[in-house]
């Protein structure tokens, strides 16, 4: 029979006695004096003794250094062995001990250093370069103006290949598939080469290029020496979709004019017949004078054109040149703003040690390809559970709609402002709690897509979803906000877009019609906001009409959950047709302001002095009563009448937003997988089903009866029909002998 160490016995608990011969084992404690009886005490009322767990408590007699590792392990098994659990521990800064929990451990972490960031997850449907784009952020000294339209504009025709040479090609978007798998650089299959290859250096052929990150360039056919046709690819499994383009060209030519059309938008009206003008970067410039995005072209034009199939497609063209021979130069929308640009922006968030003491960084959910969707927690430290309880929550979120850029430079603003050390900033981390999705739909932004997901239907429709697995990031969204909403009250929600048929800033809201304490209310917080950057905000823009069609959106989502102050912000994106800013094209610090004004509208908003919260609440009354006589008058009726003579919503338009009926309904694979069994039911033949003896012989029975009918009727058919040839025979003999006699009489 094994003998037991003497000292191991004097532990009460077997799994202290393993913890002690399993470190004795690893050469502690040999050389201590009955090193158990140091630490040994009453388990039963470690409450009363937990002071002995202290730093210098541990031993009678001070422990030289070399010895301090040896107390680190006494004291984490005496913890253990105290407090039964791993999740509770001792404060040692205070006398006596206090017991806490542990920290929670972070759920993730960011890799660290700039080249170590999480690589995007691409469909393995998509071909992916290697090579990394970046751009200098620049701001244009001098404003850059509308282009002025002159009537005279030029609209070529277009020819297509038959007249023209392909010189980029990728694989369409492929309708009728749907998302299957992702992975690290998208494709499997070893790259191809999309362009043509230069016959010579002298060779003036444009090699294009867009297969990176939220480029979506499909197509290029050369229908003159500098004249191109360009497609655009739709969002990845639909047949829709195309405003949004992100493309690169190089082996240009200095000051020879060249002209782009692209052949496939699908928008009736577009900002480009009201002045906007596209945007480009140049490389060699960007190095060599630090200058970066910049609105170029002359002769834009934005025109319908049909195809020889019937279908009704836009068309936009322009001329441009190039600062540079030989250049890379790129063209977009609007100022990019890629899923990598955002996790770099990240880091140095969770890189500050400033930052993290008050902006916590969380993963919402990972989307369909398995790219994180990031969650902020922006608030100061409370002072107890009772302030803690007391704060209020502010929801923010960008970028349901990949293809609309704008709303994350705003996104971005407003983080620059709320993290910083500006007394207001520290003001509103003290009254609120701040929950921030910055990217909504990574996937869609990685890919190029201009509105949708990878399950092909716009998310911004899809907020009542319960097809968790389709639409997580929605659906996570929603949840993370039901969960704050048990909690606390939410303030204000603002989803963040852009807008691509209206100029200025401006905001759609949910009218309160039927909250008699909060008439009007959901449009001060939008009024304010017009008052704090008049150049760039309208509030006549600002619509607050429910439709129909909208229900599926953040905003009326969130305000049927209980959340009055429920708003989609809109930026443009051309520019401002207001004060100081009119007629000129906005830039990305322009809208990285908006995000600061958003922080200063809030403050006013919830202002303990509610002089101008009152002051708005009368000026809207005053131009609903305005608004409300102008639309009696139009009606024929009383100018006396009352306002429940009319509601508020016949006294404002639609909210004029886009059409996305086209992207409703389930996600592609579901639809794929409704069609498949359609058909493989229409293939199947109908089984007849097995009867009983009972019902064999009954049915054989009836059929019997019912043929011995029919053939009782058909014989009786055929002798009633013979009668009827017998009577007319014997009529046509009768008639025959009468003529016959007549004849003979008549001789």
């Amino acid at each position: 029979m094994c003998s037991v160490d003497p000292e191991i016995q004097q532990f009460k608990d077997p799994y202290e006695q393993f913890i002690y011969h399993h470190l004795q084992y690893y050469g502690y404690f040999r050389d201590e004096e009955n090193f158990p009886h140091k630490f040994s005490f009453p388990f039963e009322s470690w409450e009363s003794s937990c002071h002995l767990l202290t730093a210098g408590n541990f031993c009678k007699k001070d422990r030289e250094e070399h010895d301090s590792d040896k107390t680190l392990l006494c004291s984490l098994v005496m913890e253990t062995a105290l407090l039964k659990s791993k999740q509770r521990m001792l404060d040692q800064l205070e006398s006596p001990s206090i017991l806490r929990l542990r920290e929670p451990r972070n759920l993730f972490s960011l890799p660290r250093g700039r080249n170590s960031k999480l690589t995007p997850l691409w469909p393995i449907e998509c071909e992916v370069i290697e090579d990394h784009i970046y751009h200098t952020e620049w701001v244009p000294p001098e404003p850059e103006p509308f282009y002025q339209p002159t009537g005279n504009e030029f609209a070529p025709e277009i020819v297509g290949e038959s007249s023209g040479t392909i010189v980029y090609f990728i694989e369409p978007a492929i309708t009728g598939t749907y998302f299957i798998a992702s992975r690290v650089g998208g494709s499997r299959q070893p790259i191809k080469s999309a362009a043509v290859s230069l016959k010579d250096p002298e060779d003036t052929v444009l090699l294009f290029e867009s297969r990176f990150e939220s480029g979506n360039l499909q197509k290029a056919v050369r229908v003159g020496e500098y004249e191109y046709e360009l497609t655009l690819r739709t969002d990845l499994y639909t047949s829709k979709h195309t405003q949004w383009y992100y493309f690169r060209v190089q082996n240009t030519r200095k000051d020879v004019k060249y002209r782009f059309t692209i052949v496939n938008l699908m928008k009736a009206k577009s900002l480009y017949n009201m002045g906007m003008k596209p945007l480009m970067y140049s490389q060699k410039d960007a190095e060599s004078q630090g200058i970066g995005w910049r609105r170029v072209g002359n002769d834009i034009k934005y025109y319908k054109y049909n195809t020889e199939e019937g279908q009704t497609l836009y068309c936009l063209t322009w001329t441009v040149c190039f600062p540079n021979s030989y250049d890379t130069c790129y063209f977009a929308q609007f100022y990019p703003y890629t899923y990598s640009d955002l996790q770099n922006y990240l880091l140095t968030l969770v890189g500050n040690p400033l930052y993290s003491q008050y902006c916590k960084l969380r993963p919402l959910c990972s989307s369909l390809a398995g790219n994180i969707v990031y969650l902020l927690t922006i608030t100061n430290p409370s002072k107890g559970a009772i302030a803690a309880a007391a704060k209020k929550a502010i929801v923010l979120s960008a970028r349901v709609h990949p293809g609309e850029t704008n709303s994350s430079w705003v996104m971005r603003g407003f983080l620059d402002f709320i993290v910083s050390d500006a007394p207001d900033a520290h003001l509103l981390r003290d009254l609120f709690i701040f929950k921030v999705v910055p990217m909504l739909n990574p996937d869609g932004v990685i890919v190029g897509n201009y509105r949708c997901s990878l399950a092909g239907r716009d998310l911004n429709r899809n907020y009542r979803t319960e097809l968790k697995e389709s639409f997580p990031c929605i659906w996570y969204t929603r949840a993370m906000i039901k969960r704050v909403l048990e909690e606390r009250e939410v303030l204000l929600y603002c989803d963040i877009h852009g807008h691509s048929r209206k100029n200025n800033i401006f905001m759609y809201g949910c009218n309160n019609k039927y909250a008699q304490n909060g008439l009007l209310h959901e449009r001060i917080f939008p009024l304010m906001m017009s008052k704090n950057i008049p150049d760039k905000f309208c509030f006549n823009s600002c619509k607050f009409q429910v439709q129909k069609c909208k229900e599926g959106t953040g905003r009326v989502v969130m305000w049927r959950m209980g959340i009055l102050n429920s708003y989609t912000m809109e930026s443009t994106f051309s520019g401002s047709t207001l004060g100081a800013k009119s007629n000129c094209h906005f830039t990305f610090e322009d809208l990285k302001s908006l995000g600061y004004h958003v922080c200063d509208t809030l403050l006013d908003f919830c202002d303990p002095d509610r002089s101008k919260f009152q002051q708005c609440l009368l000026e809207l009354t005053d131009l609903l009563k305005q608004k409300i006589q102008t639309k009696l008058s139009e009606l024929g009726k009383n100018m006396e009448s009352t306002w429940s003579d009319i509601s508020l919503s016949d006294v404002e338009s639609s909210t004029s937003g886009s059409d996305s009926s086209q992207s409703d309904g389930p996600p592609a694979h579901l639809l794929k997988m409704v069609e498949k069994d359609c058909n493989e039911k229409k293939k199947k033949k109908k089984k007849k089903l097995l009867r009983t003896r009972k019902e064999r012989n009954d049915l054989h029975q009836q059929f019997s009866v019912s043929h011995a009918l029919k053939h009782k009727e058909k014989v009786l058919g055929e002798n009633s029909s013979n009668c009827q040839k017998c009577q007319a025979t014997q009529l046509h003999n009768s008639n025959h002998q009468t003529a016959s006699c007549s004849i003979l009489c008549a001789f």
